[in-house]
């Protein structure tokens, strides 16, 4: 088989006396034919779709490459937050021909694509805005300063000024309209100074943390003294024979047998130089007794 490679070579005449006329008609042939394909190509009226629930993580070149399957895809869009640069979820996609539109989104409405239902909707040509399609070809470059850089950023004691100024205005406008509206509506100010907002938080509880807990616990043991003493009954359960109770059992004691309470003076002494008393095993008299006569004789 013959390979035919390179540019079509000119056509020649049989007769070489005619050959100027046959170029001349040649050319008018081919000059028909390009203005018959403009025509047809002007006749195609450009469908516009609209596509929802779009992944975020999908871009402009993506959308192109996915649609571009099923026809030719002569401009695109899709929306951005000009605050933060993410993508909103949604774009508009406009094919050469109007019919092939209509067939992308009947197939492509309700389609799963990315864990998500896709939303494909025809928008008819007298609804399509004419600066839907502006700077298409341009690649999108998201922002040096998002909002909320600026909205965190540190501020001058002017700036602060103005922004509350800002925010005066437009508290002031908002009450305006709905007064206008009859809505008798009163809220608060958008303007929280230091004091109310110091007021509307709750007051939080300090933690304590171990060492914090066990001197407490300490001092309370230390403080039993200080409280009142149960009354000691003959079925209750016998008492703790401590110092301290003993030392308050004798003073009272004291007190009841002498006649000048006034002239009375009781010492308590610290609980640190108080020793407790240990029981020392008193011998009986009977038995010393025996033990001289025995040694006497």
């Amino acid at each position: 088989m013959a390979v035919f490679s390179g540019p079509a070579k000119p056509l020649l005449s049989l007769n070489p006396q005619q050959d100027a006329k046959f170029q001349k008609d040649v050319a008018q042939v081919r000059r028909r034919r390009r203005a018959a394909q403009r025509q047809e190509k002007e006749k195609l009226t450009p469908g516009v779709i609209f596509v929802g629930h779009l992944p975020p993580a999908l871009y402009e070149t993506q959308i192109q490459a996915y649609f571009s399957q099923f026809g030719t895809v002569t401009r695109y869009k899709l929306s951005r937050s000009k605050k933060t640069g993410n993508s909103k979820g949604y774009a508009f996609v406009e094919f050469e021909s109007e019919d092939v539109a209509k067939i992308v989104a009947k197939t492509m409405n309700n389609y799963l694509f990315g864990e998500r239902l896709l939303k494909c909707n025809f928008i008819p040509p007298e609804q399509v805005h004419g600066e839907l399609f502006k700077d298409w070809n341009i690649p999108f470059r998201p922002p040096s300063f998002p909002a909320v850089k600026r909205y965190n950023q540190n501020r001058t004691l002017l700036q602060k000024l103005r922004m509350e100024e800002r925010f005066k205005k437009k508290e002031q406008l908002l009450r305006k309209r709905l007064a206008k509206k009859g809505i008798d509506y009163d809220f608060p100010s958008l303007i929280l100074h230091k004091k109310e907002a110091d007021a509307s938080k709750p007051r939080r509880r300090k933690r304590t943390t171990k060492s914090q807990v066990l001197p407490k616990k300490t001092e309370e043991v230390l403080d039993t003294p200080n409280t009142p003493e149960k009354t000691v009954d003959s079925q209750g359960p016998t008492p703790v024979c401590t110092p301290t109770f003993l030392e308050k059992r004798k003073s009272e004691v004291a007190k009841m047998n002498d006649d000048d309470k006034d002239d009375e003076i009781v010492f308590k002494q610290p609980l640190g130089a108080v020793k407790e008393e240990t029981p020392e095993t008193q011998t009986p008299t009977r038995s010393k007794k025996k033990r001289r006569r025995k040694n006497n004789q």
